[in-house]
């Protein structure tokens, strides 16, 4: 196998909101067999939350394989407007000198989050547990995303929202509490941001928060809380729900955080070689936290070979290699419940359903009208603009498959400044009969900087029309 990885020191610039600008239109091509192995860039959702933990430590937070995409540099900044000294030593090594749980400063400037969703959300929580006054803000995606639902809890806890857009949207300017009230709170849908946002301005509260969810979302706030010290206990609720407790006011000690690589950038890739006849390859070092899984679980019931090696445990989650080949796809009905564990993946999947037998049924996708993008409505229009047979009927997207062949070809794909429709109908055009073009490319960076020259190491083929 060749060896592919992401180019040294990979990153967005810096300053440039990703997707604004001139559009960069890409087309991707009918790909030979995709060979090799890489390692996807490092999970976004525990990068972002590594930075936030090393922000409220005092001392030093030692970050490797941390994500940087503009995100996540986002955040960084953030983190240094707050307070801490933030400083990246090398390709994907950063260190974090926090300010400390309750001794945050005051920002001089609006936190400009781009294209952060998470980033943003997450913060607002930070900041709602101290009292400091900041205004959030980011680019013309990000001013459209709902932030009521974050909002709510906080302002049950103390926060005030000073001033707002329309809906509840950014851009918000929030005065926290220094003494933040602690709450239980039962979240209306399965948010890991929402819970997370309560759970971090809980960390500053004189006593116990509970967050209560009906469905399970990822973990990885919790196991990040434990990791540096807080005391912190998740136990079942109810057939697939959670109960949260957090104890306030933690003696927070700084950690050395290993970020696994992202299976949703992974996951690009991996449906790329299920696609595309006779390849094999190999990605390394993939998180297999069982609130992260759906999309492999949902690919291997539609027949996938997924080969799963070297399962080991590092940076406090469980990682494994997983080698991918080409394969012969077929419907299935995934149900609402599964979700939370692939929220991300869901326009992967519709394009790895395109090309399967028969008809695949995704079931109760309402979170995803209030991602970077409708994605629900973007997936769907993507897949009628390449000649791909799809109808959403309410929450439910059910795209009928070509039996491993798609016309490909229209176009270009509209990604709505949405990243991962951005790369999801790329991976479409390198198994399509005809090249499949995208409107825009520019905000990959959000997420995965080094999308382009990772898929053209294993084989991929991508032009400017």
């Amino acid at each position: 196998m060749a060896t592919s990885s992401n180019p040294p020191g990979a990153q967005a610039a810096h300053g440039d909101h990703a997707g604004h600008g001139d559009p960069s239109p890409l087309v991707a091509m009918k790909s030979r067999a995709l060979t090799g192995r890489f390692r996807p860039p490092g999970d976004k959702s525990i990068s972002h939350r590594a930075l936030i933990m090393g922000l409220l430590t005092v001392g030093e937070t030692k970050i490797e394989g941390l994500l940087e995409g503009d995100d996540v540099l986002r955040t960084a900044d953030a983190c240094r407007a707050l307070g801490a000294k933030v400083t990246r030593l090398a390709p994907g090594s950063w260190r974090v000198h926090g300010a400390g749980l309750g001794s945050l400063l005051e920002p001089v400037a609006p936190l400009d989050f781009g294209n952060a969703g998470t980033g943003t959300r997450l913060m607002m929580g930070v900041v709602g547990g101290h009292g400091i006054t900041a205004t959030f803000d980011g680019d013309a995606s990000l001013r459209k995303r709902p932030m009521r639902r974050i909002l709510d809890p906080l302002v049950l806890m103390g926060v005030q929202v000073l001033e707002q857009a329309e809906g509840g949207r950014c851009p918000i300017r929030l005065r926290g509490s220094a003494e933040p009230a602690p709450i239980e709170y039962r979240t209306p849908v399965a948010s890991a941001q929402i819970k997370s946002a309560v759970l971090l301005a809980g960390l500053n509260a004189p006593g116990q928060t509970t967050v209560i969810e009906a469905e399970a979302s990822r973990d990885h706030t919790e196991k990040l809380f434990a990791f540096f010290g807080a005391s912190i206990q998740s136990e079942p609720h109810g057939t697939h729900g959670r109960k949260i407790v957090l104890q306030g006011r933690p003696d927070l000690k700084p950690r050395d955080v290993l970020v696994p690589a992202d299976p949703s950038s992974g996951a690009f890739a991996l449906v790329a070689a299920l696609l595309v006849p006779g390849s094999d390859v190999l990605i390394e070092g993939t998180m297999m936290n069982p609130l992260r899984t759906g999309l492999l679980t949902t690919l291997q019931e539609m027949g996938a070979s997924i080969e799963v090696q070297n399962a080991r445990f590092e940076g406090g989650e469980d990682v494994a290699d997983l080698r991918v080949r080409f394969s012969k796809l077929k419907g299935v009905d995934v149900p609402a419940e599964r979700a939370p564990s692939m929220i991300d993946e869901y326009p992967i999947l519709a394009v790895a359903a395109a090309f399967a037998e028969g008809e695949t049924r995704m079931r109760g996708l309402a979170e995803l009208r209030v991602k970077e993008s409708d994605r629900l409505a973007a997936v769907a229009d993507g897949l009628t603009e390449t000649g791909v047979v799809n109808r959403i009927e309410g929450d439910d997207l059910i795209v009928t498959g070509g039996n491993g062949m798609v016309a490909g070809g229209g176009g270009p794909v509209a990604t709505h400044l949405d990243h991962r429709i951005a790369m999801s109908f790329l991976v479409m055009g390198l198994a399509s009969q005809h090249p499949v073009a995208i409107d825009d490319e520019s905000m990959i960076a959000t997420s995965f900087p080094s999308f382009r020259p990772v898929m053209e190491q294993l084989g991929a083929e991508f032009k400017a029309p």
